[in-house]
């Protein structure tokens, strides 16, 4: 087999790397001022490429997705005919798309009953207004500056403010969550603040010193 030649960038790279079992970084070149850039490019490859996906995490994963079904079908039997290929398919999506996320269990066993109750005290009150003759709502966006790092934990705070009654994420603006609120004359930030925590100690990350630091 003759070499080939593959110019991509400034930079040309030549040869058959031989197989050694496993897949290698290319050698992506970013031109020649790229530098010590280019180095943590191919590393950044490299360290992604080397990550694993075990048991414990796809069976973690199946967990976490079979209990978001639960709550977003109010724990309906009959859904599960199109619950259990559809957490099938979002747990192969995330092996294949997420690397693995540390899962503190004790912390979601702590945090299971803080949003049940908050889902029942969020419906409740969502009913109450749209029964209510005057309909008191005044719809509003709520800038939430994010202590949580970038990435995954950010992610699971995003899906478990949609999945909260009468608050929805709008927007990730930077470092600042935009949050779609039902009344913006009552003070969500508290809540916001709470369920950023449990989300870090589930994630087993520290929250930033100051907010809307990365």
């Amino acid at each position: 087999m003759t070499a080939t030649h593959v110019e991509i960038g400034c930079r040309r790279w030549s040869g058959m790397p031989p197989f050694s079992g496993r897949l290698a970084a290319p050698e992506v070149g970013l031109g020649p001022a790229a530098g010590a850039d280019d180095a943590v490019l191919r590393e950044g490859v490299i360290n992604h490429m080397d990550q694993r996906i075990g048991w414990s995490t796809i069976a973690s994963r199946v967990l976490l997705y079979s209990f978001l079904w639960w709550v977003l079908t109010d724990g309906s039997a009959a859904s599960w005919w199109i619950g259990v290929p559809a957490v099938s398919i979002a747990v192969f999506a995330s092996a294949i798309l997420l690397p693995p996320v540390p899962l503190i269990w004790g912390e979601v066993v702590k945090f299971a009953p803080f949003f049940l109750q908050r889902s029942l005290q969020g419906g409740a009150d969502v009913a109450r207004r749209a029964i209510h003759p005057d309909l008191p709502i005044a719809p509003d966006l709520v800038d939430y500056p994010l202590r949580l790092p970038p990435g995954l934990p950010r992610v699971m705070l995003l899906n478990i403010v949609n999945l909260l009654p009468g608050t929805l994420s709008a927007e990730l603006d930077g470092r600042v969550l935009k949050v779609h609120v039902l009344d913006g004359l009552s003070d969500v930030i508290p809540e916001l603040e709470t369920l950023e925590r449990h989300v870090a100690r589930i994630s087993g990350v520290t929250l930033a010193t100051s907010r809307g630091d990365q």
